[in-house]
């Protein structure tokens, strides 16, 4: 054996990424490379973001494997090289090399442990149609090959794979178990890095999807480390800077969170192309947060192009930009069709949203889903989510002591998991209760409590919106409920009409107009209207 390929095999096992490429590639000058080393030199190539070099350097280890008629190894290869282009959007290739590996399996007689890697496109392809049934049975048959001819990449693929039908079917316990149980062969480092990185960015990423903050911040420092230990890694890296950048953003630190989504970025161009998403979103979402809407709707098209909506930051995006009717059918069109685990991402949204085009209704429908959805799951996050979603429709229906109830059981929560943002939008959301019940002093505090954090975090549109409630309420002598009364006056409401949709008496809604007469000096309904309009009430 050559100084080279001692020096490219050690470098390997090491993961010295660079080292072992570059001793690969100087030790086939010498002379043909076996083919487990050119597999070997291909999974470098991968590795460090080298997608074309890789497909060439594995196609020639296929062909090796071949030469040796060792078939079982050039299926494996033919296998990975068809997963690989199909991933990357390379339909014709990655089927014709999918069907090489098919036609090599059936053709040797005795099943083979590559036949288990056929099995991989197939339930892939049933999660991505929605077919939870048939990638249920691929991944179960996918796991009994593994068993069988005892191979850990293939064990750890199929636990994903079973974890993530069974998280798409609602069986969020089952999923997760599942997912920890692949996530202790990959920390332990007993897989191939390939499938490694694969696992550790996909179970992250289901771990958000399900509100499981924990997990997520586990895992998540977990591939932070394992990145660490291979700093010449570009695959995967671009990735574990995108799930940080979440995390960043989650617990208040933005400045940190654009950074590493500026590093995402970075990497996605250096070859780490799966990032692309990730990065991209999480730019948008901070960028949307502190007020520069330019940078982040080029952000979330960006993160578009890869072909998975950047919802719900576009929605809420024109939301911020007062494109009301936009955001409500780029949420609506996102809602709609989506597994239960993306629409309990999207419903915090929707209510927000609708509940801005003052469809209380629809937002109440969509509270009401959110509550469902998360009944069986006692994720924190995902409680907080539900309570603060139905704070705010309570709010809106006139029940002020229920939305105190539910933002106070909110905001006790998202101060526990110590997500500072969504704590203060439930401060104003706890202050506007404590307006309507008509206590001043505790609103007030409410208001500069939740003022106070979005200044810290940089929050410009949350402070202006803030700030905005707090003059129109300055502006004005009349009580919240008065102003609420004045506000539906001016829509147009009949004294019977108003007492129906604040739960009040006709009785109650007639002196609160008369007070309202007597404060303003007005003398009628269309006084009042054009009072309201002109102070911009409505």
């Amino acid at each position: 054996m050559s100084a080279a390929l001692e020096r490219a095999r050690l470098a390997y096992q090491e993961h010295r990424w660079t080292t072992a490429r570059v001793a690969f590639t100087e030790a086939e000058r010498e002379g043909p490379l076996p083919a487990r080393d050119l597999e070997l030199a291909a999974t470098s190539a991968f590795l460090l973001g080298l997608e074309t070099d890789g497909i060439d350097t594995l196609t020639r280890a296929h062909e090796a494997f071949l030469a040796e008629n060792d078939v079982s190894s050039a299926a494996r290869c033919a296998a990975w090289l068809g997963i690989q282009l199909l991933t990357h959007g390379n339909r014709a290739r990655g089927g014709g090399w999918l069907a090489r590996a098919q036609r090599l399996v059936q053709g040797h007689g005795e099943p083979e442990d590559a036949q288990g890697f056929l099995l991989i496109p197939v339930g892939l392809g049933s999660l991505y149609t929605g077919d939870v049934d048939v990638a249920l049975r691929a991944f179960d048959r996918l796991a009994e090959f593994a068993q069988r001819f005892g191979d850990r990449d293939i064990s750890c693929i199929a636990q994903l794979g079973r974890g993530q039908a069974r998280l798409m079917a609602g069986r969020v316990e089952e999923g997760m178990s599942l997912f920890d149980e692949a996530m202790v062969a990959v920390t332990a480092d007993e897989i191939s890095p390939l499938p490694a990185g694969i696992i550790y960015c996909a179970v992250i990423g289901f771990c958000h999807l399900v509100y499981d903050l924990q997990r997520a911040r586990e895992w998540t420092v977990a591939l932070d480390h394992w990145c660490a230990s291979q700093p010449d890694m570009i695959s995967f890296s671009a990735q574990c800077q995108a799930h940080r950048s979440a995390l960043y953003r989650l617990h208040g630190a933005w400045s940190d969170a654009y950074s590493a989504a500026l590093i995402a970025v970075e990497r996605y161009g250096w070859g780490d192309r799966d990032a692309a998403y990730g990065a991209f979103y999480q730019k948008g979402e901070i960028e949307r947060l502190r007020g520069q809407f330019e940078e982040a709707e080029e952000s979330y098209r960006r993160a578009g192009e890869t072909g998975f909506d950047p919802q719900p930051g576009l929605a809420l995006l024109s939301l911020a930009r007062g494109q009301v009717e936009v955001a409500l059918a780029l949420i609506r069109a996102a809602v709609q069709g989506a597994d239960p685990a993306t629409r309990r991402r999207l419903l915090p949204a929707s209510v927000a949203i609708e509940l801005a085009a003052g469809h209380v209704d629809t937002a109440r429908a969509a509270a009401d889903e959110l509550r469902t959805l998360s009944s069986d799951i006692r994720m924190p996050m995902l409680q907080a989510s539900a309570s603060h979603a139905e704070a705010a429709v309570l709010l809106q229906e006139g029940d002020a002591h229920g939305a105190l109830v539910e933002a106070r059981r909110a905001s006790a929560l998202w101060r526990d998991l110590d997500v500072p943002y969504e704590l203060a939008q439930c401060r104003a959301v706890v202050g506007h209760a404590h307006r309507m019940l008509e206590d001043d002093v505790s609103a007030d505090l409410e208001f500069q409590g939740a003022r106070a954090i979005f200044v810290e975090l940089g929050a410009g549109p949350s402070v202006e919106e803030l700030d905005a409630v707090h003059r129109q309420l300055s502006d004005t002598p009349l009580t919240a409920r008065e102003l609420e009364v004045l506000q539906l006056v001016a829509s147009g409401l009949t004294n019977k009409a108003i007492a129906a949709e604040l739960y009040l008496s006709e009785k109650t809604v007639a002196r609160h107009i008369s007070n309202i007469f007597a404060k303003l000096d007005l003398q009628s309904r269309a006084a009042a209207t054009a009072y309201a309009y002109q102070h911009r009430l409505v």
